[in-house]
């Protein structure tokens, strides 16, 4: 058996860049891939995180924090992309900011089925709800990605989309 990989420096990156962008609300939904920066945003006593109970309450919670004049981003893994898509429409026609962060399922060493149908259409689903995506595939490149990702996003009126790959996430395995 293949020994899990570490997950290696990029959650305190993005935590780093978060500080630099001026994020003040970070709203999620629970995912092991997004563990370390949720904890990281949830100690900074000047972020406001929001657990939250599906990921198009995000979406909404987001596009208030802009109108209450905050940014914000949304973590959740790519299984929840299906669940905001009636709400994302929204933020396209309103020109709402909204930055994205999704861990990716269902890709590259992918152990469980059910998460391989959205893991595999999570783009195309973003893209044709007008969001600009993303992909991130090397762990270095993700905190650059995730501030241009931000300055589009909050310069524009625009929903962008990072998607972290299941490559830099790691594998998981809940057969132990």
């Amino acid at each position: 058996m293949r020994e899990k990989k570490q997950p290696g420096t990029w959650p305190a990156d993005i935590y780093r860049t978060f500080g630099e962008l001026g994020i003040r609300q970070v709203a999620y939904v629970p995912d092991a891939g997004h563990m370390r920066l949720i904890a990281s945003c949830d100690a900074d006593k000047t972020i406001k995180t929001v657990l939250l109970t599906t990921e198009e309450e995000g979406v909404a919670m987001l596009a208030g924090a802009w109108l209450g004049g905050e940014r914000g981003a949304l973590l959740m893994q790519s299984s929840g992309v299906g669940n905001c898509i009636n709400l994302l429409g929204t933020i396209h026609e309103c020109r709402f900011p909204l930055l994205m962060l999704v861990t990716m399922r269902g890709e590259w060493g992918e152990f469980n089925p059910w998460q391989v149908p959205m893991g595999q259409s999570a783009a195309r689903v973003l893209e044709d709800t007008g969001v600009i995506v993303y992909r991130v595939d090397e762990a270095a490149l993700l905190a650059e990605t995730v501030f241009a990702a931000a300055r589009l996003a909050f310069s524009t009126g625009r929903a962008v989309a990072v998607l972290i790959s299941q490559r830099v996430v790691g594998f998981k395995d809940w057969s132990k």
